[in-house]
């Protein structure tokens, strides 16, 4: 589903919420979880686990000129049920844009992951004219819900 501020995603994934959860908030899975392709590591990879923390990722893409990094502020945190954050350039306040993962468990071992990705806060006239939303396209969120799936599957063969 999406609007012309949002894509929305959902894929069900056949792990606890809490193993998701998991997952989620280590910045150091961030780039294997990523369906777009922009994400290339993180630089401090600290789990999260509040509202406020702030963990920078390094990227690259040819919106940005090639290699930058992005500090994330956690926005939403709700342990085994809501994780969010919004995405500023490294140094910067968050321009507006936010991802939350949203997780309900449908049993003991099924989780309904439902991925955001919002838009509706960008104000930032000089933003808007440089970067075209949605830089990131709803079938590259639905690679991202893949590779979570995969991710958490895979954690539990470890």
């Amino acid at each position: 589903m999406s609007d012309d501020k949002r894509i929305v995603v959902q894929r069900q994934i056949d792990e606890p919420a809490q193993v998701i959860f998991d997952v989620l908030t280590d910045p150091r899975r961030h780039k294997e979880l990523d369906g777009s392709g922009f994400v290339r590591g993180v630089d401090n990879p600290q789990r999260i686990t509040k509202v406020g923390d702030v963990f920078t990722v390094d990227m690259e893409g040819d919106h940005m000129g090639g290699e930058y990094q992005t500090d994330n502020h956690v926005t939403g945190y709700v342990p085994d049920k809501l994780i969010a954050w919004k995405t500023a350039p490294a140094g910067t306040e968050p321009p507006g844009w936010e991802w939350m993962y949203e997780l309900e468990p449908q049993g003991p071992d099924s989780t309904n992951v439902t991925l955001t990705y919002d838009w509706s806060k960008v104000t930032d006239k000089d933003l808007l004219s440089k970067i075209t939303f949605p830089l990131v396209p709803e079938k590259d969120l639905e690679a991202s819900l893949g590779n979570l799936a995969s991710a958490v599957s895979d954690a539990k063969h470890v």
